[in-house]
């Protein structure tokens, strides 16, 4: 088994007992070559069709998996006929099933979804656990914003941006978290230029003093330059007392 096709975190020694993905059989001037793979996404389906009786018999079926070894699985999962629960059907009675799968693999996390043919619900149960407000679609583009709550953010993200980073996998689009009530490009310029009132917009203080010091509008008021130079002289005079007072010092003490 190549590098490539193991889990970083697991360890493997002669006479262990694995469950492996056949990934390809190929001829080699030495005889036949076997690949086989533990870092697969189709080790997480095959584990589950043999759990799950009712993927084996056609009732459910697995329509994508998407998996970052050793850390997290996405599987999106859909029914074949009327009355049969998908999600239910993996996870099993209290969990038995999932709890089979999770122990051939150690302590990967699997969320298993459900598959919609409506895009916009099939993007929203693949960034679950997180709950998501609303999504936009750009198909040509095979884009998607999503809005959530601002409690919801880091769920939809994830850790270091892994959740998001397998529902894109796993929908196939690229997913963009927006927090709601965020203002908007757009939005943002237009401020910028003019007030709510439709004329110009009052410079910021931040604006003005940036736009002082670079000589541009908004200069300060002769007032205040001129309690500025007051203040510096003020400084400037004490600093020259501190330095008179600690030579004096010095002289005294080698005259003693």
């Amino acid at each position: 088994m190549f590098p490539t096709e193991q889990v970083d975190s697991e360890k493997y020694y002669i006479g262990q007992r694995l469950k492996l993905y056949l990934v390809s059989v190929e001829e080699s001037p030495k005889g036949p070559v076997i690949q086989l793979s533990r870092s697969h996404p189709n080790l997480i389906a095959k584990l589950f069709e043999i759990e799950v009786p009712e993927i084996s018999a056609g009732a459910v079926k697995i329509m994508n998996c998407v998996r970052e070894a050793g850390s997290r699985t996405k599987i999106a999962v859909a029914s074949t006929q009327e009355g049969v629960d998908p999600v239910g059907s993996c996870v099993g009675q209290r969990g038995s099933r999932v709890q089979a799968v999770l122990a051939e693999i150690g302590e990967e996390k699997i969320d298993i979804v459900l598959y919609d043919k409506k895009l916009e619900v099939y993007i929203k149960n693949a960034l679950s656990p997180a709950k998501v407000d609303g999504v936009k679609i750009d198909k040509e583009r095979k884009e998607a914003k999503i809005t959530v709550s601002e409690d919801q953010l880091s769920l939809a993200i994830g850790k270091e941006g892994q959740n998001v980073r397998l529902a894109s996998k796993l929908t196939g689009f690229n997913l963009d978290i927006l927090k709601e009530g965020a203002p908007t490009a757009k939005k943002t310029a237009k401020t910028s230029r003019e007030d709510d009132s439709g004329g110009p917009a009052t410079i910021p203080p931040k604006v003005r003093d940036i736009k002082a010091g670079l000589g541009g509008e908004g200069k300060e008021p002769a007032e205040e330059k001129q309690e500025k130079k007051e203040k510096t002289e003020k400084k400037v005079k004490k600093v020259k007392k501190e330095k008179t007072v600690k030579k004096t010092k010095k002289s005294e003490k080698k005259d003693k």
